[in-house]
């Protein structure tokens, strides 16, 4: 099998320090980086040849020439790379005047580790999507829903059905539960052959959010140079995923309806409507219908986009996928660092793993089992390698009455599970804790027999 190239980064900083230092972090978490501390040997290149750069890190004090200045250089010369700007200002100014320019995002020298290798992760999807998008080129189908617990099959079920399906679609569920990678489910199962794009509406600044979402006409703003599509327009014929659509601004809800009702998107400051296929999908933690109630969002809006609605459930309610999210979770830790020496996990991480809580879902699973996979010393996991708080901590009560209604079958299986961890794994106690036989204990273990989505 053809092996896929890996991400190139260039890293532009007049600092050979700072520069070499970035550049070291990032190759060694597998990227292959370029770094140059002289801008206008970066800008001679855009000129003079193809520099197809995925991600790019650049200063904003560069001397000479600002480093917004080089980034206008990335844009006009039609570069699909994702810029970060590097910056020893904090300010919003700062931010808006970057995010406005064109920059994917900012970040606050001196980067965190893990911040720097998780914004530009993010930035190389962006990238690669739209040089995809750029070619006219299908993006990659998302991987599958993980798990075979019953929970996640109805969530299957319930994505097969409603994918071919044309509509839009909310998706509910807790923060952390994988409520984009259904929304990406959705839309590989659809007849839709253009980019899926995914917008976090509470990670956008308010200024900020009207030019991402439906674009803006050069004069717009100070600083709007140019006409800029926005993410409508580059999801024509695709599907849009809004995030947390429960943080949107009132005033653009009206917009967002108009969108939804007319098939037409106006940028800001433009005088001509143009006319969109996209698919919406959105998702909240929140609830929505308190929302309407409280004025902090719009009944109409609700109406339009709450057609169908998916529920992703929370982790701690199909503990049971937990082994096969490990390893999932593991394989792809392994292909982002090379270098780890983490294997598999010991019985007994594993089954301290099936009873941590899980306040943060199936995310906060992913980023333990990244630290567990940077950190751990030998191939197999045990419970020394496990990071705080998920070492040591007891599993949450099994009372936590939420969301939809749940069969009684699993609420006995949970009790049985939660009752068997505090017998230390004892089933002869348990039962007799539970006042019940041991078959009728074991019979609640082993939880409702599996049944065949409709």
């Amino acid at each position: 099998m053809e092996q896929e190239p890996r991400t190139r980064v260039l890293v532009v900083d007049d600092d050979p320090e700072i520069a070499d230092g970035l550049g070291r972090k990032l190759t060694y978490v597998g990227y292959a980086v370029e770094v140059a501390t002289d801008p206008a040997v970066i800008i001679e290149r855009l000129r003079n040849e193809r520099a197809d750069w995925d991600v790019v890190l650049l200063d904003v004090g560069l001397p000479g020439i600002s480093g917004i200045d080089v980034l206008k250089q990335f844009r006009d010369s039609g570069s699909q790379a994702a810029v970060i700007m590097l910056t020893g200002d904090a300010s919003a100014t700062t931010a808006t005047t970057c995010l406005r320019a064109g920059a994917f995002h900012y970040l606050t020298k001196p980067c965190l580790p893990i911040e720097l290798a998780s914004t530009v992760e993010s930035a190389a999807r962006h990238a690669i999507l739209r040089r995809r998008l750029a070619r006219d080129e299908e993006p990659r189908p998302a991987p599958l829903l993980v798990g075979e617990s019953s929970a996640m099959r109805r969530l299957q079920a319930a994505v097969d059905r409603l994918a071919s399906h044309d509509v839009a679609v909310l998706i509910q569920g807790e923060s952390g539960t994988g409520k984009e990678l259904v929304a990406r489910a959705l839309h590989v199962g659809s007849a839709r052959t253009r980019a899926f794009l995914a917008i976090n509406c509470s990670a956008i600044p308010d200024t900020l959010i009207d030019s991402e979402l439906f674009g803006h006409a050069r004069g717009a703003f100070t600083g709007a140079t140019t006409d800029r599509d926005g993410v409508f327009v580059e999801a024509d014929g695709g599907s849009l995923f809004l995030d947390e659509i429960g943080e949107m601004p009132l005033s653009l809800q009206a917009k967002l309806l108009h969108v939804l009702e007319s098939g037409t998107v106006r940028p800001l400051g433009a005088t001509k409507e143009r006319a969109v296929d996209v698919r919406i999908i959105v998702a909240t933690h929140r609830n929505l219908v308190r929302a309407t109630q409280d004025g902090s969002f719009r009944k109409d809006l609700l109406y339009r986009l709450d057609v169908v609605s998916i529920v992703v459930p929370a982790l701690r309610d199909h503990r049971e996928d937990i082994p096969e999210l490990l390893e999932h979770f593991l394989e792809e830790a392994r292909g982002r660092y090379p270098h780890t020496v983490v294997r598999v996990f010991s019985a007994e991480a594993s089954s301290q793993l099936r009873r941590y809580a899980w306040p943060g879902n199936v995310r906060e699973l992913a980023h333990t089992v990244e630290k567990v996979a940077l950190l751990a010393r030998s191939a197999q996991v045990t419970l020394a390698d496990l990071p705080d708080p998920v070492n040591g901590t007891p599993v949450a009560e099994p009372f936590d009455f939420h969301g939809e209604i749940r069969p009684l079958r699993e609420l006995e299986r949970q009790y049985a599970a939660w009752a068997l961890t505090q017998t230390g794994g004892h089933r002869g106690r348990a039962a007799e804790k539970l006042g019940v036989d041991p078959k009728t204990l074991r019979k609640w273990l082993d939880g409702p027999e599996r049944e065949e989505p409709e």
